[in-house]
């Protein structure tokens, strides 16, 4: 959609919210597409077309017909018009405990598929004037990324009401098979998500655990459906019952994978010995349920386990290592960046994104006057410069006759915007099924969280039952999509430590923990100053300033072996940073700087180790350059995501990732088919 076109389609929403009796077709085109349509033909596909996306923008057009004409079809007597109350976001006014839940909620969404409309969604309660100005609560900041790529593109199909296609490992066969699918739902149970569709090749409902995706979701827009009534997901996968437990049995380099070994000495009792010598090897029997979950960890460690049963674990560890083997080693190609400065990977703003702002910042506008220009930008997000091109539009739109009072009044004079006259774009339109999906499935995803900081203790769940009642009202039909995706909770699973690091912050005192470093197969002893508490999916983690390594360092809570306040507090050397995500390594002049391409389904990995550069790749890969404070963990970053990423440059790193990767795979057997680098 051009810029012209964005105009045209606010003039004319302007034109039919603005009569009461509506508009002829004659009046529109004369007053509204001027020279833009040819003759009556392309006048009439041209409205078409704009009817279509104003409906997908909020807002119903009404015909009216005159029974007293030639025919109730003449289109010489049909009126169009939008009424004022149509679609319009109800009046919504939150306390500011339900503003601070309401804001933990969607930015839940910062990094998945239902970001944009979050923010979207909350930009609307900003403009209604309901929203009241808060902070997020400094101790608790939970955020999720769920299933990656896979996770997007099945919610843009749900949303769009299109079929899917993938390769997919069926558990039952362990073949890899061609799925279409109508996406129904999505959901999270025992830390994996799941779809739950209709599967047209067997004519039957199957759940399909996006895990197991083998390739990337492609969708069917030439297709649509209708999912069941009153569909539930969070009901659909209640029947699914968690995997049973199997043990693994693998071979470790003694003294080596400290994390795995205390997962095998607490097997539990009336099994064999946990542990076994064996020649230089120690046998390890750990519990697993998932193979695949599990097999990607194992993948990581590369040539130091070898797993010796079950046969499912073992061969996807070997897939896994095959798959990395193979992409490693496949030709390299160009590395070229467009830019030099960071430019971290985002969705490309369109005219649809143009005209969604502006019919959030009028009313925005209304409820804020006086607000400085870049504090406006900041708060949608955008430049200074894109923000006077909005201003600019808005000011030459309004009304067919086109008087100067019939055209939007806005003056930014001394940097400070005001509205005097907002031709009944005052009020925001409702909520959008991704929308309202957003906030309602955040907010059910919010409820066993122990505590926020920052609230008082008897606020969170009051606010989050009260907040919640509001927005399902608010969002009325809208709701539906919400039914259709069942969060996973946020409640970490270490709630002792996650307590005692809350009331920590809350009381400035120092902690002292012992931490085992996976990376380093080590366990050191921190004294540190704890600044928040946040969540990257279900893997919580704390930032917190190190006294001895005199920085900033952030600690998964499922690493901490030991945690209590050392008596003294904090030393006030360092806060948390306001921004979001805080970054999981601290950047320094001893950093690697690696180009890494990934394919479609890995490009998530660009945004989650914050990318320096990024470049676009056809089929939707990606170039990155990515600082690695570590380059030895490179070849486990590798093993692990299995096919999805590469090392680029430089070159003998990716010469000891491949030396690696056919370690590993020749204590199987089963040494890739790349047996040699290519050029």
């Amino acid at each position: 959609m051009s810029a012209s076109r964005t105009e045209r389609l606010l003039n004319l929403l302007l034109a039919l919210l603005n009569t009461r009796v509506g508009l002829p077709r004659s009046v529109l085109r004369e007053k509204v597409y001027h020279d833009t349509a040819e003759n009556d033909v392309a006048f009439g596909r041209m409205f078409e077309r704009d009817k279509v996306d104003l409906k997908q923008f909020g807002f119903e057009i009404e015909t009216l017909t005159d029974p007293r004409s030639f025919g109730a079809e003449d289109p010489a007597s049909t009126r169009y018009r939008i009424g004022k109350d149509s679609n319009r976001l109800p009046d919504v006014s939150l306390t500011p405990a339900e503003s601070t839940v309401l804001l933990l909620a969607a930015q839940l969404w910062e990094r998945a598929a239902l970001g944009n409309a979050a923010v979207n969604a909350v930009r609307k309660l900003q403009a209604a004037g309901g929203f009241t100005d808060v902070d997020l609560p400094a101790g608790v900041q939970p955020r999720i990324k769920p299933a990656g790529q896979a996770f997007d593109d099945v919610v843009a199909a749900m949303h769009a009401r299109h079929a899917v296609r993938f390769g997919y490992l069926a558990g039952s066969t362990g073949r890899e098979e061609v799925r279409e699918v109508e996406p129904w739902g999505l959901g999270s149970r025992f830390g994996q998500w799941y779809l739950v569709g209709f599967d047209r090749g067997r004519a039957a409902k199957r759940i399909f655990r996006l895990s197991r995706m083998t390739t990337a979701v492609s969708v069917m827009p030439g297709s649509s459906f209708e999912p069941p009534a009153g569909f539930n997901a969070r009901a659909e996968l209640d029947s699914l019952n968690e995997l049973p437990l199997q043990q693994a049995v693998m071979d470790v380099d003694a003294g080596r994978l400290l994390a795995l070994r205390k997962r095998a000495g607490s097997s539990g009792a009336g099994k064999e010995p946990a542990e076994k010598e064996l020649g230089g090897r120690d046998r390890l029997m750990v519990d697993f349920r998932d193979p695949e979950q599990f097999a990607e960890e194992l993948a990581s460690y590369g040539p130091h386990v070898k797993v010796v049963e079950p046969a499912g674990l073992r061969a996807a560890v070997v897939r896994r290592l095959k798959s990395a083997a193979e992409f490693n080693a496949s030709p390299a190609i160009e590395v070229e960046f467009p830019e030099a400065a960071r430019a971290q990977r985002s969705r490309k703003r369109t005219s649809e994104d143009q005209l969604t702002r502006m019919l959030q910042l009028v009313p925005f506008l209304v409820h804020h006057q006086g607000l400085h220009v870049q504090e406006v930008a900041d708060r949608f997000g955008i430049s200074r410069k894109a923000l006077i091109d909005d201003l600019k539009i808005l000011i030459c739109s309004g009304l067919p006759e086109g008087y100067p009072d019939d055209l939007l009044d806005i003056q930014w004079e001394n940097d400070h915007v005001y509205i005097t006259e907002h031709l009944d774009l005052n009020r925001p339109v409702r909520f959008s099924e991704d929308e309202a999906a957003a906030l309602l499935t955040g907010l059910s995803m919010l409820g066993d969280l122990p505590a926020l900081a920052g609230l008082p203790e008897d606020e969170p769940g009051s606010a989050l039952e009260s907040v919640t009642i509001k927005l399902t009202g608010a969002a009325g039909q809208a709701g539906r999509l919400a039914g259709a995706v069942a969060g996973q909770s946020v409640a970490p699973e270490q709630s002792e430590a996650f307590a005692t690091i809350t009331h920590a912050i809350r009381d400035g005192q120092q902690l002292r923990l012992s931490y085992l470093s996976p990376q380093r197969d080590e366990v050191t002893e921190r004294d540190v100053d704890p600044l928040r508490l946040y969540s990257l999916d279900n893997t919580w983690y704390f930032e917190a300033y190190c006294h001895s390594k005199s920085g900033l360092r952030n600690f998964r809570l499922d690493r901490v072996q030991s945690l209590e306040a050392n008596g003294r507090p904090v030393s006030g050397t360092a806060t948390a940073d306001a921004d979001f995500p805080a970054r999981l390594f601290t950047p320094s002049d001893d950093d690697v700087l690696v180009v890494l391409e990934l394919t479609r389904q890995g490009a998530g990995l660009a945004d989650d180790y914050y990318a320096e550069r990024t470049a676009e790749l056809p089929e939707g890969g990606l170039l990155a350059e990515v600082r690695f404070g570590n380059a030895e963990w490179l070849p486990m970053f590798v093993s692990q995501h299995g096919g999805t990423v590469r090392v680029l440059d430089p070159a003998e790193l990716r010469q000891e990732v491949q030396a690696w990767l056919t370690a590993a795979l020749d204590q199987y057997g089963a040494v890739s088919s790349s047996d040699n680098m290519a050029g």
